[in-house]
């Protein structure tokens, strides 16, 4: 589970934060070569949602770093777990990546014997990929620890916030 250590780090990412954007901003006016006033990190959506996915997977890591399995194992295991059989093309789309780091991450739960992959049947190229027992056992050993991570991304957020945030999404 995660301890106030969550809230630290994030308090720690949001100092740091702050901290680099007065330094892009002394940086600037050092050099005085600009003439158009700089976009601060701060307001850029991009930015902050790539922070945001900093912090979850800190988070992450802090609730589930023992079972060693990453934040996107944990989406496959869980969509072959509510599939139950699934080509890699389809487990892609299901956790909204490219097949190519898809494959890449289900050889890695093959090879810790968490997910058996097959020649599909009916169509030679195609491979069909299933949660075997062993990955099973881990998902329900799993779950508790990465729900609280991703209670924690959220934390700061008011009920009915959470809720928007999670519909805007």
């Amino acid at each position: 589970m995660i301890g106030h250590g969550g809230a630290d780090r994030i308090e720690l990412l949001a100092l740091t934060f702050r901290g680099l954007e007065s330094g892009l901003r002394k940086a600037t006016k050092r050099r005085g070569e600009s003439r158009h006033r700089p976009w601060p990190l701060s307001q850029r959506p991009g930015f902050l949602i790539r922070r945001l996915h900093q912090i979850h997977v800190a988070l992450f890591q802090e609730a589930c770093g023992e079972f060693e399995i990453t934040p996107l194992q944990y989406s496959l295991l869980s969509a072959l777990a509510l599939r139950k059989t699934a080509d890699q093309t389809t487990l892609a789309a299901d956790i909204a990546l490219d097949r190519t780091t898809t494959t890449g991450a289900l050889k890695r739960l093959a090879a810790r014997n968490f997910v058996e992959i097959a020649v599909d049947d009916e169509d030679r190229r195609a491979r069909l990929c299933r949660l075997t027992p062993a990955g099973a056992a881990l998902l329900a050993k799993i779950e508790a620890s990465a729900r609280a991570a991703h209670r924690a991304t959220l934390d700061n957020l008011s009920e009915r916030e959470q809720t928007a945030f999670i519909d805007m999404m």
